[in-house]
């Protein structure tokens, strides 16, 4: 008898700690990851008709949460692209970015890069509608993240974060989300750009990142902290200088230009997913429950901020 009290006790703490947080909707993830991903044409810079109508759906379901959503154009090679934006809390002055690309690299449906990125996006519109929040919180969905424009004042992000500098807004912090939905629970399925580094994160890519560069500052230390806190999904931080390959692989880098406190939140792209820009990179290949357990930790993460 005492033993089965035991497990009930076991069993119920396990429970208790993985549902805790669970706020994500998985069939909903599968709909926005099938939406953006099964299209006629490639999400890429090429196709801007594609781009538009993914626009369009993206602006359509941030309207469902919210009536402050706007379009930031701007041209490149007489091609007009589009972020779109939607925003919770403007009653607060300090604001926070969380931002995802929704083009893609190439001829390829693009579901880890990063349809999920997206669909967190768009999750976290839902989760965040009629909440009372200590920060003004900006869900940025970009375009030409990807090749050619990559590192060129043409990624949408670029544009976004010089918009915001020059109109000196008050930015408590940014996140990236970068390719938040493959994992896997076999050894040797984690790389690194320095293979030491396998000794303290361990081989098996079964966790998300919380990156961040060297020196960074309250906004980040403290949601890193809150989203650990949550215990959503296992979740490891990895600090390190600009300079290391891959640290700076996404729409963060334009904040840290512009003396923000950014960071990005990844699976870790090409160093775990082998489907990274290629056409194998589709939405069969990925972990939605765990995907949807990053997403929550996201939301707890925002949620918890103190002013």
């Amino acid at each position: 008898m005492h033993k089965f009290k035991i497990l009930i006790s076991f069993l119920f703490s396990i429970t208790f700690y993985y549902n805790t947080s669970a706020q994500s909707d998985t069939a909903l993830i599968r709909s926005h990851l099938k939406t953006l991903t099964k299209t006629p044409q490639f999400r890429n810079h090429s196709n801007i008709d594609q781009l538009n109508l993914t626009a369009d759906y993206i602006r359509n379901i941030f309207q469902k949460s919210t009536n402050s959503v706007s379009v930031q154009e701007y041209n490149v090679n007489q091609k007009t692209y589009k972020n779109i934006i939607c925003s919770f809390g403007t009653e607060n002055k300090r604001r926070i970015i969380v931002g995802a690309h929704y083009d893609v690299c190439g001829d390829q449906e693009g579901a880890d890069d990063n349809a999920s990125g997206i669909t967190g996006l768009l999750e976290l519109s839902r989760l965040l509608k009629g909440k009372k929040l200590n920060y003004r919180i900006d869900l940025v969905a970009y375009t030409l993240e990807e090749p050619p424009y990559f590192r060129t004042e043409f990624m949408g992000s670029y544009i976004h974060a010089k918009s915001l500098k020059e109109s000196k807004a008050e930015v408590f912090g940014m996140i990236s989300l970068e390719m938040i939905g493959y994992f896997k629970d076999e050894a040797k399925t984690q790389s690194y750009p320095l293979g030491v580094l396998a000794v303290k994160y361990g081989n098996k890519g079964n966790y998300i990142t919380l990156v961040k560069k060297f020196g960074s500052g309250e906004f980040v230390d403290q949601f890193s902290k809150n989203f650990k806190a949550s215990k959503s999904i296992l979740a490891k931080t990895f600090a390190s200088p600009p300079s290391l390959p891959g640290i700076d692989f996404s729409d963060h880098l334009n904040y840290w230009k512009f003396d923000y406190d950014a960071m990005m939140i990844t699976d870790t792209s090409f160093y775990r997913n082998k489907n990274y820009h290629q056409k194998t990179d589709t939405m069969e290949t990925l972990d939605i429950p765990r995907m949807g357990k990053v997403i929550d930790g996201v939301y707890n993460g925002l949620i918890s901020l103190k002013p």
